[in-house]
């Protein structure tokens, strides 16, 4: 027998599962991170799908920009 009005204490527990859910999916940082993770693979999947360029235009971005950092790291240990 299942109850189904909301004053039951099978309704009350299947409230208190739900919240507990919820809370723990908020708090639960690692799966959270997952997610975001998986998120942005898809993302730079269907970038590199729709547009190639876009991907080479950032990898020679990043490139520029960390070739960049070391030449000041290198200049500035050059000039002590």
């Amino acid at each position: 027998m299942t109850a189904t009005n909301p004053g039951s204490p099978a309704a009350a527990r299947a409230e208190l599962v739900a919240t507990l859910n919820a809370i723990e999916d908020k708090l639960n940082v690692p799966r959270k991170f997952n997610r975001l993770v998986t998120q942005g693979k898809r993302q730079v999947a269907t970038l590199q799908r729709e547009n190639p360029t876009a991907i080479y235009a950032g990898i020679a971005a990043v490139a520029s920009v960390a070739g960049l950092a070391a030449w000041a790291i290198v200049r500035g240990i050059a000039r002590r």
